[in-house]
């Protein structure tokens, strides 16, 4: 088991940027895969950004790809979410999420445990 929390979300402008983070505990972090995932009213989740265990390698929603980076520090047990050049329609509760069994990481089915999610809303 993993604990999972969410930090570093607010109210911004659009163009503006962000820095979320997410904080393990309870587990020894780095041999799974982490991820972000993001949830508007309404709709339904859908995946963001994730990184493998040693973070060699990411992928992103062509959405977000070229604004947002994913990047994590296994030292301090934390995953990261650079989000650059913000729009309105970023606007949702972002979800960090830790992926350690089977199936596709772009997959929400996939993540075995969560955080408690942080809001991001961008103005325009």
């Amino acid at each position: 088991q993993v604990a999972l929390a969410e930090s570093g979300g607010g109210l911004v402008q659009a163009g503006d940027s962000l820095r979320l983070s997410c904080i393990a505990t309870g587990r020894a972090f780095g041999s799974f895969r982490m991820s972000w995932f993001r949830q508007a009213p309404g709709k339904e989740r859908e995946f963001v950004a994730t990184i493998n265990w040693n973070g060699a390698s990411t992928f992103y929603s062509d959405s977000v790809k070229g604004r947002f980076t994913i990047s994590r520090d296994n030292a301090r047990n934390a995953v990261y979410l650079q989000m650059n050049n913000l729009k309105s329609d970023d606007t949702a509760v972002y979800y960090c999420g830790a992926e350690y069994g089977s199936g596709a990481p772009t997959d929400s089915t996939s993540v075995d445990s969560w955080g408690q999610g942080t809001q991001v809303t961008v103005s325009s």
